[in-house]
């Protein structure tokens, strides 16, 4: 249950999301091309941040360019 956590833990990295053009869904409402995000869990296909609406969304790593 880590993902009662995610809210409160320290982030793991910060990525930049870089576009908001999504095939299926609409994550415009969630996400804000150009700003920084900081992610609080990761999976192989999946960034989690806690998005535009405070709370902690699951995106495609698509949307996103790793910060160095």
């Amino acid at each position: 249950m880590i993902h009662k956590t995610w809210q409160t833990s320290a982030p793991i990295k910060k990525v930049t999301c870089i576009h908001t053009n999504a095939e299926k869904y609409m994550v415009n409402r969630a996400l804000t091309a150009g700003k920084q995000y900081e992610v609080q869990n990761e999976t192989e296909e999946f960034y989690f941040v806690i998005d535009n609406t405070g709370k902690v969304g699951g995106y495609y790593k698509d949307y996103f360019e790793v910060q160095s």
